[in-house]
């Protein structure tokens, strides 16, 4: 899919007799380009999460793409002006909801309720009635309290009564279960599952209860839209629809694992024309690019004006700015369009290091001002006409502490090498805090060491690489995917320390997806540039087939020789690939410990990946060969050791925060043993 294809498409003329557009893509990346474009030229874009369904999933696990399923969809139906809905091929292969059931109602300030039908409503649109409001799709009544966190917006609201009149209605928080000062009109409430009338609902209960699917819970929640039937529409028929690029592959491959509800004939649709006049454009320096073509009528998209100023454009005369949270590189003969905006970054959340589902009564924790307690279970208590929920832990003379459930960073479980019992800390004392005291004194005697040891190594002169940056772009441009900011920054780092002329030791921590392996490619990359060889070691043999394969498709482009070295080498290879290493021939390495005992012609980068899976033994092995060149340790669970010295800044530390965006979550089913299942799972991973 290119950009330029749906730029020059949606610029024809005949497109705009065309009323209901779909525009089918492979991914949802695929869908936000597509979007990008259509928002350029006006278009009120619609996109659909990308659904990965198989027939008979429990759709519990897929409840947030759900909502914004129906958000996205209610959104579309709700436009009256130009628009364009935007869907990956997977979410297609069900019917979804037709407009019909896209229903609305609002509630005002000072309004009377009826409460029952109200309750009613609220239940057949598929909203769930809990104690207290945390999520999407919720709604709690509480004496003279209503609180609900309707689909449709990022807040939720609580609404005071007296009797059924409606006395005020706030947003609150969900996390603290405080409202805001500030009163509110009226609220807009959407289905949270369609709009169903009673009978409606009734009548899919009944078909969901009877299915013979293979679920431990048979309800609407986790069946309800393999059932929808007469209440949905194959959109692919329904709509003006749109291929934007060839899928059969992606089709073989979906229809030859599963039979969806949506038949293969439905796909036999247009793919959108190629462009003629219009084509891609990659942007690293935009003032190069603008001058270059500073005759043509120039379009600058970019977020807001302080985009524009931090940019140091020069100036044009025929150039418009456009202020879009969107990002399209284009150019053809009389326009040049280039984005300046950076592809959005995901929050970062801290989490709680303890899980209470794993606590057991009794069990020892740790609170970071009070010390050892016992866990005492979790409590409701009553705040401010808020019921919350508390973390009880005793202390001696039966003290007891409460924490509300959103605390649970300041609390850790109890943990000792010997598995002795702990005894009880006594809160108001100060027998803890000198306790850390003391530990904190013994961690300085051990890094003294460390750092002593480590500076011993950053006072030998280390391999200084020559930077390119602009040729390092074009090599990150080359990746085929937008790095992250986490990426960038920790690649621009390590590029920075192997500049300097002083031995690297870095640590990067990254969770499994995130991209490691890209960040230390991109070191071998500048180590190759420089006529230097680099080596990767990983802990097992499918660890190290899987960088080897990485690396011949990142860098099959260049003039790069690779070599594997683990236990299916065979004997003839090793000598010849050994051999090869020692005089120069081949510029980057991947293998097991089997590596450890190569000789280098001009070795000036190593990788460690996992280090926590590497026996003493060979971590000694690695230290000599890692004495004089630049080394990079990648883990997503660092020994501590390694972790402490990063932290104190005797080893140089690099965190990946932020999944790439088309990292796909982790889900967990729990199923019936089916040989069907094991050969489908097997399949998809092949």
């Amino acid at each position: 899919m290119r950009q330029s294809d749906v730029y020059e498409y949606l610029c024809s003329e005949d497109i705009q007799l065309k009323s209901k557009m779909l525009f089918v893509c492979k991914n949802d990346k695929e869908a936000q380009k597509t979007a990008d474009t259509a928002t350029l030229l006006n278009y009120k874009s619609f996109i659909l999460p990308d659904l990965r369904l198989s027939e008979g999933d429990d759709l519990r696990s897929f409840q947030v793409e759900f909502y914004e399923l129906i958000e996205a969809l209610h959104a579309y139906f709700s436009c009256k002006e130009k628009k364009l809905l935007v869907a990956p091929l997977r979410t297609l292969l069900l019917p979804l909801p037709k407009e019909t059931y896209f229903k609305t109602f609002e509630i005002e300030f000072a309004a009377t309720l009826n409460l029952n039908v109200l309750k009613d409503k609220l239940y057949h649109w598929g909203y769930h009635f809990v104690d207290i409001v945390t999520q999407k799709g919720e709604v709690s009544f509480r004496g003279d309290i209503l609180d609900i966190y309707p689909l449709g917006g990022e807040k939720a609201y609580r609404l005071s009564l007296f009797d059924e009149d409606v006395e005020s209605i706030r947003t609150f928080s969900v996390d603290s279960q405080k409202s805001d000062k500030e009163e509110i009109e009226s609220i807009e409430i959407i289905p949270a599952l369609l709009g169903f009338e009673e009978e409606e609902y009734n009548a899919l209960k009944a078909r969901v209860e009877k299915s013979t699917l293979d679920s431990f819970v048979k309800d609407i929640d986790s069946l309800g839209f393999w059932y929808l039937d007469d209440f949905a529409e194959n959109y692919l028929e329904s709509f003006e629809s749109l291929l934007l690029t060839n899928m059969k592959e992606e089709l073989d491959e979906i229809y030859s694992l599963d039979t969806p509800l949506i038949h293969r004939e439905s796909f036999k649709l247009p793919v959108i024309p190629q462009s003629a006049k219009v084509r891609e454009l990659e942007v690293i320096k935009p003032n190069a690019i603008l001058e270059s073509n500073k005759h043509k009528r120039i379009t600058v998209i970019a977020k807001n004006e302080s985009i524009v100023r931090s940019s140091e454009l020069n100036s044009f005369e025929n150039i418009q700015f456009v202020y879009e949270d969107i990002i399209v590189n284009l150019i053809s003969e009389e326009e040049v369009i280039i984005s300046l905006n950076k592809p959005v970054k995901r929050k970062k959340v801290k989490k709680a290091s303890i899980i209470l589902d794993e606590l057991k009564l009794g069990d020892y924790i740790v609170h970071e001002n009070h010390g050892v307690g016992l866990f005492k279970g979790v409590e409701k208590r009553v705040v401010l006409g808020a019921t919350r929920e508390f973390v009880l832990i005793h202390y001696q003379n039966e003290d007891a502490l409460l924490i509300p459930v959103e605390n649970l960073n300041t609390i850790d479980r109890f943990v000792a090498d010997s598995g002795s019992l702990p005894v009880l800390d006594r809160m108001g004392k100060a027998s803890f805090k000198k306790l850390k005291g003391k530990v904190k004194e013994k961690l300085f005697a051990i890094a003294a060491e460390l750092i002593n040891l480590s500076a011993q190594r950053h006072l030998k002169k280390g391999i200084k690489f020559k930077r390119d940056d602009l040729d390092h772009e074009l090599f990150i441009a080359d990746a085929g995917f937008i790095h992250t900011e986490d990426q960038r920054e920790a690649i621009k780092s390590m590029m920075s320390e192997m500049s300097e002329g002083r031995m690297m030791d870095r640590l990067l921590s990254a969770d499994v997806g995130f991209g490691k392996t890209e960040v230390a490619m991109n070191g071998m990359y500048m180590a190759w540039k420089n006529g230097y060889q680099s080596a990767m070691v990983a802990p097992t043999t499918l660890l190290s087939s899987q960088h080897f394969k990485s690396m011949k498709e990142r860098f099959a482009k260049y003039e790069i020789t690779i070599g594997k070295l683990d236990r299916y080498t065979t004997g003839k290879e090793k000598k010849a690939l050994l051999e090869a290493l020692e005089d120069g021939r081949v510029d980057m390495v991947v293998g097991t410990h089997a590596l450890l005992k190569a000789k280098f012609k001009n070795l000036a980068f190593i990788i460690i990946d996992e280090e926590h899976k590497f026996g003493v033994k060979q971590k000694e092995a690695l230290k000599e060969i890692a004495i004089d060149v630049h080394l990079l340790s990648m883990s997503a669970t660092p020994i501590p050791r390694s972790l402490n010295m990063a932290m104190s800044q005797v080893k140089t530390f690099s965190e990946i925060l932020t999944p790439p965006v088309e990292r796909q979550g982790v889900r967990t089913f729990v199923k019936s043993y089916d040989e069907k299942i094991i050969k489908e799972a097997i399949t998809r991973e092949m």
